[in-house]
């Protein structure tokens, strides 16, 4: 069997484990050949290919990002489009696809499933919001990122006796904003599921100064004003999957907090350094139980799957269960790190 991998949308740390663990399994254990697309589903797309066997995968499991490259490129946005990938897959050789990615990626592999293409997918996001897994690799080294950056901030707040916002990764899920908000010890989170109340934050930000320490915010780029409040957002462009171009909230809270409150204010934006360099521990460890898995699937027929961590297993869901709907922050978990706020 001719197996195709391809990696898409944003790139993370832990995707050259599971192109690492798919490929040597594949090659040692089942005999397979692979070719490695490029770029995401443009790879399939245009036929643009490259070389993918064991030599082509030594020494990448601590590397970041991708070595098959990445892409938000959405065939279904295209005329044609299918019908070029499954002619390009046949014109190759290739009898299945193992697609790594998001919830972009992952939801085309659903479609293209559903219309005969024998694909598998493995999940992949620093948002850890894909609804059929319970954990995404990439996300503890975001939070790892988040947590050492928010870490050093303090010293520095605490210095120069002003507010500082962390904007963090996080267009509608606010896990990375809370997981490392709880573990850098910050004194607001805010993030996309519980929208704000500017009067709010800096009532906070004024009780923290009251007790002689300088506050850290966290916030999500998703995170939003409650509706109705002082304070609105000006939507930007979109992408190729219907997203708007998000940022710039963490500035404009820095600005809102300075001018309410009089404390100066600063924003740092962690940005794609978050997405970047060597993965955790934990991430190359679940990216290459899941490479093994998925290329098991592959093995066995089992198309239109998705692989899964449930508690310390990983399992095989249906693609649709993966990708049907978001995994959110809800009201209790936020409310277990309220606590700290203020």
């Amino acid at each position: 069997m001719r197996v195709g991998v391809l990696t898409g949308g944003g790139d993370c740390p832990g995707l050259n484990a599971v192109i690492r663990a798919v490929v040597r399994k594949g090659v040692k254990e089942h005999g397979f050949e692979f070719v490695g697309y490029r770029d995401g589903w443009r790879g399939p797309l245009e036929g643009v290919t490259m070389e993918l066997g064991i030599e082509q995968c030594r020494g990448i499991l601590p590397r970041g990002g991708t070595i098959l490259g990445s892409s938000r490129t959405n065939p279904f946005k295209l005329d044609h489009g299918v019908e070029q990938i499954k002619d390009n897959l046949a014109s190759h050789g290739v009898d299945a696809l193992v697609a790594i990615g998001g919830e972009d990626t992952l939801g085309v592999a659903t479609k293209l499933a559903d219309l005969g293409v024998d694909v598998v997918g493995v999940p992949k996001t620093i948002d850890n919001d894909l609804s059929g897994t319970d954990f995404t690799f990439g996300f503890d080294t975001a939070v790892n990122i988040a947590t050492e950056a928010i870490d050093r901030l303090h010293t520095t707040a605490e210095s120069h006796h002003r507010v500082l916002v962390v904007e963090v990764m996080g267009r509608h899920a606010g896990w990375i904003a809370l997981h490392a908000g709880i573990a850098g010890g910050a004194n607001i989170v805010l993030i996309p599921e519980m929208p704000f109340d500017i009067d709010e934050v800096c009532a906070l930000v004024e009780s923290r100064f009251e007790s002689h320490y300088a506050p850290i915010l966290v916030v999500s780029e998703g995170a939003v004003p409650r509706e109705g409040g002082s304070m609105t957002l000006v939507s930007g462009e979109v992408d190729e999957f219907g997203h708007v171009r998000l940022g710039g909230i963490g500035d404009r809270l820095a600005q809102e907090i300075e001018k309410r409150t009089g404390k100066e204010a600063r924003a740092v934006v962690l940005g794609h350094i978050q997405r970047g360099g060597t993965p955790t521990a934990f991430d190359r460890w679940l990216a290459t139980r899941f490479g093994l898995q998925a290329i098991d699937a592959v093995a066995d027929g089992d198309f239109g799957t998705m692989m899964a961590l449930r508690g310390t297993k990983i399992v095989r869901v249906p693609l649709i269960e993966g990708t049907g709907e978001l995994k959110v922050v809800g009201p209790e978990e936020y409310a277990e790190a309220q606590v700290f706020f203020g």
